[in-house]
């Protein structure tokens, strides 16, 4: 169901509809080494800012958090550039080269002895890989998902599951292999192979370009002013952690400087809308935040009765439709972040914690910190086809997508609780193996099975069908804004030593904080009316 959108009439012509068009392989074997390069990156980040460029625990969270930010803050711009300028194709193309480009950068750290000049290198590197890794993060999937026609679309469940495999498979590979380079060949080589694969990655896509198919991009006559409000967001919030970071002392006055700005910036562009919507002769259709926003300033002004009632003479049903549809999914949407602020620590703090542990010889292979990151991807590989094929059919209606939510934040908050216990075992001086984090690696494992999966089928079904891509990118968003809570957070509650990340006093703000959050999310998924199919037709037959 999740796919029709992307299937392609044309793509019949060049496969029958009982099996895969032959250019899928590519698309498989390109995000199979994609994704390598970039958890064989990521997965060795934490060590190489605390042992070579010497930065506390801290800084090496915050700004592994923030380039988690960039990195799912720019499928926004890459799905809308994709959409309204270069089409799928050329935008994977062509932001891959950027993405190659940003590997090379980061191999290029044995060049220089200087702390200075490798710091400028890495944020380099990193800003040109999370331009790379996001811009083409919402189209990769999507363009598979063109090579399929109407009646191939039996076909696309697999194509899917082994895209997932394909992703796990390559991140798995990357946290054994790319430890071991480091450990034997130095960073540059660490970082030098996975821009090797990202550019067999690049190459193997290209190998396939006369057998695509490929959907032109619709245009957009609004684009100058949702481009600048884009990167506005953008730079103002990466401004502010910059300065937060290297000159705390004029951070305050640049907060409110720029919360200023944006709510000036609000309040004309508002009073335009409101303005426009009241004066037109008749129903309007604006986008759905435009809607909503209406709807909700209207709802305000009459003492908090009916929600939506004054905005319905204003707008088609169409457009009435897509924006309470919106205003209903972010209300799910806004808890989220909290879930990506924990799972996303996996890459840092877990990191550093298991710096403190002692490695496991298995078999003459040493398990360390960045190895034990592979225990995710292969734990993914087991517990999807279980939930998929055995739990969720025994527990029937029960399984909802909300409750199946609910029930992965109250696990993500107990996976910080055994962080938090191991934690202050490390504080108390026992000596543990690195094999202890294998339980809460499990536990938020199965957490992220419930909450990840389960929300990218709940922004598809729950959005009106002109909105699914939308939606789908706003769930990317909630991984941005968790990576950002990560960073105000450490940036907040420093403790004056540097190292307070990783201290069994913030892993449990973390858990009670989640846990808290979850109790929330659970008394909405109670509330919450899901939109059912036929929601199109009759939005469709109203308009």
């Amino acid at each position: 169901m999740s796919q029709d959108p992307y299937a392609s009439p044309q793509a019949e012509l060049k496969a029958p509809s009982g099996r895969w068009p032959g250019q899928v392989k590519y698309i498989l074997g390109n995000e199979g080494a994609e994704r390598f390069s970039y958890y064989g990156m990521k997965g060795i980040l934490a060590a190489y800012l605390t042992s070579v460029l010497l930065m506390t625990k801290d800084q090496a969270s915050s700004i592994i958090h923030l380039f988690g930010f960039v990195n799912y803050f720019m499928p926004v711009l890459g799905a809308w550039v994709s959409d309204r300028f270069w089409g799928r194709y050329k935008t994977i193309l062509w932001v891959s080269l950027f993405y190659c480009l940003g590997h090379a950068v980061l191999a290029c750290n044995d060049l220089t002895e200087s702390i200075n000049a490798k710091t400028m290198l890495l944020y380099a590197g990193l800003g040109l890989i999370a331009f790379g890794s996001g811009g083409i993060k919402p189209c990769v999937s999507a363009f598979m998902g063109d090579q399929f026609g109407p009646s191939q679309r039996h076909l696309l469940n697999k194509a899917y599951a082994a895209f997932y495999w394909m992703i796990n498979l390559g991140s798995a590979a990357a946290f054994l292999i790319i430890p071991w380079v480091r450990d034997t060949s130095g960073y540059s080589w660490a970082f030098g192979i996975p821009g090797i694969a990202m550019g067999v990655a690049t190459l193997i896509f290209y190998m396939g370009t006369k057998h695509y198919e490929q959907v032109p991009p619709t245009g957009d006559p609004a684009w100058r002013s949702k481009l600048v409000w884009l990167l506005t967001v953008l730079g103002a919030i990466t401004g502010l952690v910059v300065v937060n970071v290297n000159a705390p002392g004029a951070y305050d006055a640049c907060l409110w400087g720029a919360l200023g700005a944006f709510v000036l910036a609000a309040a004309v562009w508002t009073h335009g809308m409101i303005r426009s919507v009241n004066t037109a002769a008749q129903p309007v259709e604006l986008s759905a935040f435009s809607v909503w926003w209406y709807a909700f300033l209207n709802w305000i002004g009459s003492g908090f009765k009916n929600f939506g009632a004054g905005a319905r003479q204003r707008f088609t049903a169409v457009a009435m439709d897509q924006g309470m549809a919106y205003g209903r999914i972010l209300s799910i949407f806004a808890l989220i972040p909290v879930f990506w602020a924990l799972f996303d620590q996996t890459f840092s703090t877990w990191v550093m914690q298991g710096g403190q542990m002692a490695n496991y010889n298995l078999f003459g292979y040493e398990i360390g910190a960045e190895q034990m990151l592979s225990a995710n991807p292969f734990m993914v590989l087991i517990l999807v086809p279980f939930t998929t094929l055995v739990l969720y059919p025994a527990l029937g209606k029960l399984a909802t997508p909300l409750r199946r939510m609910s029930a992965g934040m109250f696990l993500a908050a107990l996976s910080f609780v055994i962080v938090a216990w191991l934690q202050r075992r490390l504080e108390g001086g026992e000596t543990l193996s690195i094999l202890w984090q294998l339980l809460p690696y499990m536990v938020l494992t199965m957490a992220e099975v419930l909450i990840s999966t389960t929300g990218l089928e709940f922004a598809f079904t729950q959005a009106p069908k002109a909105m699914k891509s939308t939606i789908t990118g706003y769930w990317q968003l909630t991984v941005a804004v968790g990576n950002l809570l990560v960073v105000y957070i450490t940036a907040a509650l420093g403790g004056g030593h540097g190292d307070e990340s990783v201290t069994s006093g913030r892993f449990m703000l973390y858990a009670e904080l989640t846990a808290v959050v979850a109790v929330i999310f659970s008394v909405i998924a109670i509330f919450y009316k899901y939109r059912r199919p036929e929601d199109d037709h009759a939005a469709g037959a109203a308009a």
